[in-house]
């Protein structure tokens, strides 16, 4: 069987539902404004910051993959194409996961959990990268011949995430993709319907496509993105089947002390869909 094929189990006893959905709330807001103070830390690094995209571009031209030029090109005269590609970069990252996980709360908790972890979890190697080897997106870099269509032509994702919180320098690894795909993993191995299963694949696969389209991301940065968010998938699932997760929880306190922090299925825990 496979390591993420899904577990079904009903909400911890242990606590009310509202008390832990309130818990979730108050980690997903902790891990937001810590990323905030992860960029305030990287906005003197613009200088480095281009330098790594040169070398990133040398790099994609010795390896024959610098196609991010030429791929915008293709849509630059097909307006529905980009608006397809700056739509998909918009509403299909954050609106979507939002949605996903929501219902990953309601009908299986046991796949919430292992999204949620795994998010973190990548979302701190990915931390570690943007402190360390900061990197601008090829809209910024000059003489790639390429336009910031998000920025050019929708006001959409400006409204959900204002320049002023946005990391410009974070470009490497692309946890926009990233976290799709963790997203479309998990749905994936829950859902039911073929239909939803397809979209659980779809969508990711557009994101990677839209993410080089709309000039915010290399294709390395892709490839980046794809192996950050599956180690930490490895580890959300390691911590979930190891049982480590057990000092942390016991630490947050004697109403929280449940098997809601890594996900885990208790013994107490029904069949539930």
């Amino acid at each position: 069987m496979s390591a993420i094929t899904p577990q079904r189990r009903a909400p911890n006893a242990d606590i009310p539902l509202w008390a832990e959905l309130g818990w979730q709330i108050v980690l997903i807001t902790f891990a937001f404004f810590f990323y905030f103070g992860v960029r305030g830390a990287t906005e003197g690094n613009e200088a480095t910051a281009f330098t790594n995209a040169e070398r990133l571009t040398d790099l994609q031209e010795r390896l024959g993959i610098m196609w991010e030029p030429g791929l915008q090109g293709l849509i630059a005269d097909h307006q529905s194409l980009i608006t397809l590609s700056n739509w998909v970069y918009i509403w299909g990252h954050w609106p979507v996961i939002g949605v996903v996980a929501i219902w990953l709360f309601s009908r299986h908790r046991d796949g919430f959990f292992l999204l949620r972890n795994a998010i973190f979890i990548s979302g701190a190697i990915g931390l570690i990268f943007f402190l360390t080897i900061p990197v601008a997106p090829p809209r910024l870099v000059e003489g790639l011949n390429v336009i910031d269509t998000v920025t050019e032509q929708s006001r959409s994702y400006r409204a959900l995430q204002p320049p002023a919180l946005v990391n410009q320098y974070a470009a490497f690894p692309s946890l926009h993709f990233g976290f799709n795909m963790l997203m479309g993993i998990v749905l994936f191995r829950h859902a039911r319907h073929i239909s939803v299963k397809v979209f659980a694949v779809a969508l990711p696969t557009a994101m990677a496509v839209a993410v080089v389209l709309t000039a915010n991301h290399f294709v390395l940065d892709v490839v980046g993105g794809t192996i950050v968010a599956l180690v930490g998938l490895w580890i959300a699932i390691r911590l979930r089947d190891s049982g480590r997760g057990d000092r942390i929880r016991a630490a947050i306190g004697p109403r929280l002390r449940s098997q809601a922090w890594i996900g885990r299925p208790t013994r107490r825990s029904a069949s539930h869909s």
